[in-house]
């Protein structure tokens, strides 16, 4: 398995556990005709806090329910802020400029991601329905005052599997 690094740190066994995770909840928010993106937030006892899947398209869709955003939502419902700033959130895509303010608000300390925000680019093009937001979440979190680990993109091929052919 070749992993690609965007900083000195490598992803854990349980860190790719979560990613293969993620890309597979992707395939099903394809197969369920929704944007193919989902998102985990897992506790620092490896106990799932949340589980979110792309629910952005019309019709029914709101353009804000990424899956990140979800996960991230869902979590502070139910963890304490402790808790919140030791769990991480696994996405199969780098999360965008409003997941990454999500996942700032809650409080979540730690995010691993799969595909890369310029990798997901060259994937969806110009689709109107993916308009993105050329900002790595990193450089979002840099601007806040509370420190998030962020470690990815790993598994980029796989990732990019649930997105080919859905964006022409």
């Amino acid at each position: 398995m070749i992993v690609s690094r965007a900083d000195d740190s490598l992803p854990t066994p349980a860190d790719l556990e979560h990613l293969h995770r993620c890309i597979a909840l992707a395939h099903d928010a394809r197969n369920k005709g929704r944007h193919p993106f989902a998102a985990l937030v897992i506790g620092r006892d490896q106990v799932v806090l949340s589980v979110g899947q792309n629910n952005s398209m019309p019709p029914g869709g709101n353009p804000t329910q990424h899956a990140e955003l979800q996960a991230a939502a869902e979590a502070s419902l139910h963890a304490t802020a402790d808790e919140l700033a030791h769990a991480t959130l696994y996405s199969s895509a780098e999360p965008c400029v409003m997941c990454a303010g999500a996942i700032y608000w809650t409080g979540i300390g730690r995010v691993v991601y799969a595909l890369s925000e310029l990798a997901l680019l060259h994937l969806t093009g110009d689709n109107p329905e993916n308009p993105t937001l050329s900002l790595p979440c990193r450089e979002v979190f840099a601007r806040g005052q509370r420190d998030i680990r962020v470690l990815g993109p790993f598994l980029e091929a796989e990732a990019a599997r649930a997105h080919q052919g859905f964006w022409d």
